[in-house]
């Protein structure tokens, strides 16, 4: 019986000394994930900082462009106005083409002559070109006709843009590059209608032809996502 208990009692006593010894290295495991879980948290504020710095940095690049071009064509006679938003550079068609038209005026030559050199000059000789992922010729029509007329039609329109300054007829062969490069052509039909000082729709108004830049954003987010370690 003695013996029983002895043996009891020493069972007892190697059992108290195992709990403590499990109970500390669960604690040291856990201290190793908390630990572990804060170098994640720190890597992780230093790259959304990282991001913050390069979305205002593009910020920054836009705003600089935009107040660029304001300042080139502040003084234009051509009749051109600029989204202070987004930089596109607008114009209505009336000063390309006749109604309902996707053929150039004569007097349409003379005005991509001198609009397209000093619009190019800014974005790509300036220190943007990096930055510039797209330029976009984009034609708009009114809500006159169906939607897949117009969208024929305000195609069209920008296409003959872009025909003309990417042609031999263009003077200006050293640029024809970096557009080639660049250059991109939509049609958007009556989809982005534009209002008049009232804010009523306008036909007049709607039909116009924009010049647009896209900054490499896209290109950014994807590389914001690998830094933060997205997919």
């Amino acid at each position: 019986m003695i013996n029983k208990y002895k043996r009891l009692f020493k069972g007892e006593q190697e059992e108290s000394h195992f709990w403590p010894s499990f109970t500390d290295l669960l604690t040291a495991i856990l201290l190793c994930f908390i630990l572990i879980f804060i170098i994640m948290m720190v890597i992780k504020s230093f790259q959304i900082e990282e991001m913050k710095r390069t979305i205002d940095q593009i910020m920054g690049v836009r705003v600089d462009l935009i107040n660029d071009l304001n300042e080139e064509f502040s003084d234009s006679t051509l009749g051109i106005e600029i989204d202070e938003k987004t930089g596109a550079m607008i114009f209505n068609t009336d000063i390309l083409f006749e109604f309902d038209d996707t053929v150039l005026k004569p007097e349409a030559f003379e005005f991509l002559d001198e609009f397209v050199p000093a619009y190019l000059e800014v974005l790509l000789e300036r220190g943007y070109e990096s930055y510039i992922s797209e330029i976009i010729i984009e034609g708009h029509a009114d809500k006159i006709g169906s939607y897949l007329y117009n969208l024929e039609l305000s195609q069209q329109r920008a296409f003959s843009v872009a025909e003309y300054i990417l042609s031999e007829n263009f003077p200006y062969k050293n640029i024809q590059q970096h557009l080639e490069d660049k250059l991109t052509v939509n049609g958007k039909s009556y989809t982005d209608g534009r209002t008049d000082a009232q804010g009523n729709y306008s036909h007049k108004d709607s039909r116009r032809v924009e010049f647009k830049f896209r900054l490499k954003d896209q290109e950014i987010l994807e590389a914001t996502r690998e830094l933060l370690g997205g997919k």
